[in-house]
């Protein structure tokens, strides 16, 4: 690849991640799109990868980083602790940009929960008062087929915006492939959640 070439394969991760942050954008395709038409390249350019996009969103998060925002980020970190416990019967682990660390702007708190059914956990919302929607995300399995999982979004502790994905009793043994890096996705439970939070903590008074 040219230098300019490399150059602008850069710039364009460097716009895709911003665009992730900052219009809670959570596709990385149409990050991708954005970005080139914002830099006026044919989006048929040899694009970034996606680990390639998460870094530089990552890097940007740090950067640009305030004391009201990472403030922000440990609150949303200790909202996604909240409902890992209330719900601990269905394992939850926490996912995705507030795993990472990443401060976005319209930052959501990603779970996956396990059960037998998707119902039995709508009926258990319904009756703590807790109003749902659903929807369904695509998976790909680790051998290359589409699978389709029940998500259910709510409203958590201060508001906070929550999707839970749920997956069969079984799929607590082995993570999808993260749409980042093919990997298999990174998951942490409610004490790994709150071990990040007392470390958060112990930084801050440094």
């Amino acid at each position: 690849m040219s230098s300019n070439g490399s150059r602008l394969r850069h710039e364009l991760a460097q716009e895709a991640g911003r665009i992730l942050l900052d219009e809670g954008i959570r596709d990385f395709g149409l990050a991708k799109r954005k970005a080139a038409e914002h830099l006026g390249v044919d989006a048929r350019h040899d694009m970034p990868a996606n680990i390639e996009i998460q870094d530089a969103a990552l890097e940007r998060s740090r950067l640009f980083a305030t004391d009201e925002s990472r403030q922000a980020y440990r609150d949303r970190l200790a909202a996604a602790l909240q409902v890992m416990q209330r719900l601990s019967h269905l394992e939850p682990r926490l996912v995705g940009p507030l795993l990472t660390g990443m401060i976005e702007r319209f930052p959501v708190i990603n779970l996956h929960g396990f059960a037998e059914t998707v119902e039995e956990v709508l009926i258990d919302l319904a009756d703590r008062g807790i109003h749902c929607e659903t929807g369904e995300r695509r998976y790909r399995s680790r051998q290359g087929r589409e699978q389709r999982v029940p998500f259910i979004a709510f409203r958590g502790p201060d508001d906070t915006e929550v999707e839970l994905t749920i997956f069969p009793l079984d799929g607590i043994r082995q993570a999808p492939p993260s749409p980042v890096d093919g990997k298999p996705m990174a998951r942490a439970g409610a004490g790994e959640v709150e071990r990040l939070l007392t470390e958060g903590r112990e930084a801050e008074r440094l």
